[in-house]
């Protein structure tokens, strides 16, 4: 008992700095985030306190917080359609406050009436909410100097500001795109070295580590999809990001690829974790898979280094020009055979990433001519 006090003390110090470094990275990776959204709220803060005279203006300070957000999508679409939401809820609420004034029954009544018309107006669940938040305030809260539809003022100065502070202070969502990418891009270079691993050495447990590693991948997929996208909608409407645009673009057709390309690897290492079953190494198929893995390694690493452009599509090539199974396994059984005919569609689909177009990509591929 005595022996494992300094191992627990131990592994309470580790989960510190581990939670303390986590937190500084959050906090390091939202400060573009940060730095917008306080900037947002001082313009609208401004505009509404001492350009139009409201002395408390709490719905342009929060229209706009809610409109920005930390939220990974920061497309000027979700910006404006959680700024319409909201001003559709506060304008709904100043108008029925006008009409049936201000209590309990009369913020039960608002709130249905703004949830009712929020699901009518959009398919979208937060759009209601975005509506149902600031009309609950306007309820609540006294009438302002500004008269009735002071706050509806407030409230379309917080989301104007909002929408002008997402194109003239961009958060580059480009940067968390490319950090996706990387985790991506290295998690399928660790499944695909654990599959070679079953190939090369009949090693049925590497297989089942290399398929549980590719089934992780599709959260990271649609995690660079959804930042890539943001990314593109933000550039093409920011001065400052526009130059952007083609780098983000190539990107896209790199996501793409690396969609195809994971998909492709869960079906191989499936097939490959069943053929490895006899016991019987598999050196040739080993050797093949790991020059893709270098392909597909080289495909994530061009986008950061202009100097490898083009490395991966030669590397990809030459390897699609041998994919023939009598070539690369000779004398071997139909098994071993089908996993080769597999990497012709994955060859593709990676030479169409690199940029290359489809019908050439497969005119690479030799016939396929029987062992």
């Amino acid at each position: 008992m005595t022996d494992s006090a300094p191992l627990r003390r131990l592994e309470r110090q580790v989960r510190r700095r581990v939670d303390a470094r986590l937190a500084a990275r959050r906090v390091w990776e939202s400060l573009p985030a940060i730095v917008q959204i306080v900037a947002a709220v001082a313009a609208a803060y401004s505009i509404a306190h001492w350009g139009i005279g409201h002395a408390y203006p709490i719905l342009a300070i929060t229209v706009t917080i809610n409109s920005l957000g930390f939220s990974r999508d920061a497309r000027p679409q979700r910006v404006a359609e959680t700024v319409l939401g909201i001003l559709v809820g506060v304008a709904l609420s100043d108008g029925l406050s006008l009409l049936i004034g201000k209590g309990l029954w009369q913020l039960v009544v608002v709130l249905l009436v703004v949830f009712v018309v929020g699901r009518a107006v959009s398919s979208n669940p937060a759009f209601a909410v975005a509506a149902a938040v600031p009309s609950a305030l306007v309820v609540i809260l006294p009438v302002p100097d500004g008269g009735v539809f002071g706050r509806t003022i407030d409230a379309l100065i917080g989301g104007v500001i909002a929408l002008i502070v997402t194109a003239l202070i961009p958060r580059d969502p480009g940067r968390a795109a490319a950090r996706e990418r990387r985790a991506l891009f290295a998690a399928m270079g660790e499944a695909l070295a654990s599959v070679v691993d079953c190939l090369r050495d009949a090693d049925e447990a590497a297989g089942e580590l290399g398929l549980t590693r590719l089934r992780r991948t599709q959260p990271l997929v649609d995690a660079w999809s959804a930042t890539l996208e943001s990314a593109i909608a933000v550039a093409r409407i920011s001065p400052f990001l526009r130059s952007r645009l083609p780098e983000l673009q190539r990107s896209s057709r790199v996501l793409v690829a690396a969609d195809l390309t994971s998909r492709h690897l869960r079906t191989i290492a499936r097939r490959v974790e069943f053929l490895v079953r006899d016991g019987v190494p598999r050196p040739a198929l080993a050797e093949m898979l790991a020059q893709f893995g270098t392909g597909i390694a080289l495909l994530g690493e061009e986008l950061d280094d202009q100097q490898l452009v083009g490395a991966a599509r030669s590397l990809i090539a030459d390897l699609a020009r041998r994919l023939d199974p009598a070539g690369v396994v000779p004398d071997a059984d139909l098994r071993d055979a089908a996993v080769v005919l597999m990497l012709r569609p994955f060859a593709v689909d990676l030479l169409v990433g690199t940029g290359m177009p489809v019908a050439e990509a497969r005119a690479l591929l030799p016939p396929v001519t029987s062992s």
